[in-house]
């Protein structure tokens, strides 16, 4: 590059020495004008771009851009426990939790599937991945609420919709045990055929899918919520928590009982952390719906290292069509 602008400057000077002496060069520089002494430069500038760009393009340089997400099915791990019926978020937890999930399934890409697991003191399927938003924000209308919190359960089932050919054996959640049994689940192969061992994979390294897990308060029962995050990080699934509800809490009380709830933010960071995904608090339903918001924004793009040698060459082409153009329009010559 250097050694053309070297050459263009020499071409230059070599045309001053042939020009016809005029008695005065003012009468020339008027009749010619600024515009006519800058617009000669214009062209050559642009072929040397349009050069330029074709010579990065060639290194096949790579950047870090923002393009569709290749997300395919996001799982809804909704928490119906009986401690959603705190007001602290109003009108209450539940509802609150029900209109932002609604308002999150209509800013979608319809091309994404989305399921809606339910869980309390067990955990189950509402709503198998659909495309359809209608049978989803049915499915959410229809939420009752249950007796205890079983995090790692909701997390468990998810898998299990995410991976339906993977063996994961849902009758291993013990209730009330501190942990999933056989948490490294063998990859069971096609009936008939020997079980093959699971792989782990990175955190976070699966693409096809991620899990939103809502939740106010502590696990009470079923399987370990960290045990369930460790296989959700070991098959790469991120999992998103959002934490709905106040941190200090609120008593609340149902048929004769009652009890305070709080929300676990330190155990909903770690299975966010473990899994390389994000923890969002939401205290309010406007805040709530926020993160929604920025969860639907998160999930249909993502940022990934990409060759740009095509974009370069494309920019190049059209900088020397401009380049050409101009000199014709202006010159009756290319360059």
């Amino acid at each position: 590059m250097p050694l053309l602008v070297a050459v263009y400057v020499w071409l230059l000077r070599r045309k001053k020495k042939n020009v016809l002496q005029y008695a005065s060069l003012s009468i020339v520089r008027e009749a010619m004008g600024k515009g006519q002494s800058i617009r000669r430069h214009i062209p050559p500038v642009l072929f040397l771009l349009a050069l330029a760009a074709m010579l990065v393009a060639s290194s096949r340089p790579f950047a870090v851009v923002t393009l569709p997400s290749d997300k395919q099915t996001i799982m809804l791990a909704m928490d119906v426990s009986g401690s959603m019926r705190a007001t602290d978020v109003k009108p209450n937890r539940l509802v609150a939790s029900q209109e932002a999930a609604k308002a999150f399934l209509a800013e979608l890409p319809r091309n994404i599937k989305v399921g809606i697991v339910a869980f309390a003191g067990t955990a189950s399927v509402v709503q198998p991945p659909t495309l359809s938003r209608e049978d989803l924000v049915a499915a959410i209308d229809k939420f009752q609420l249950q007796r205890g919190t079983a995090i790692g359960n909701g997390i468990v089932v998810s898998l299990a919709e995410i991976f339906p050919e993977a063996g994961i054996d849902l009758a291993s959640m013990q209730t009330g045990r501190e942990r999933l049994r056989g948490i490294d689940i063998e990859q069971k192969a096609k009936e008939g055929k020997t079980k093959e061992p699971f792989v782990p994979v990175a955190p976070g390294s699966y693409t096809s899918a991620a899990i939103i897990l809502l939740t106010d308060g502590q696990r009470t029962t079923g399987v370990d919520s960290m045990d369930a995050a460790k296989a959700a990080a070991d098959r790469g699934v991120r999992i998103y928590t959002v934490g709905v509800g106040t941190v200090d809490g609120e008593t609340i009380g149902f048929e004769g009982w009652s009890m305070r709830v709080k929300l676990d933010e330190e155990t909903l960071k770690g299975i966010a952390r473990n899994t390389q995904a994000e923890y969002f608090y939401a205290g309010t339903a406007g805040d709530l719906r926020k993160v929604y918001e920025s969860l639907s924004s998160r999930l249909t793009v993502v940022k990934k290292e990409t060759e740009i040698s095509g974009i370069l060459a494309l920019v190049a082409a059209v900088l020397a069509l401009l380049s050409a153009g101009l000199s014709l329009a202006w010159f009756n010559r290319i360059l």
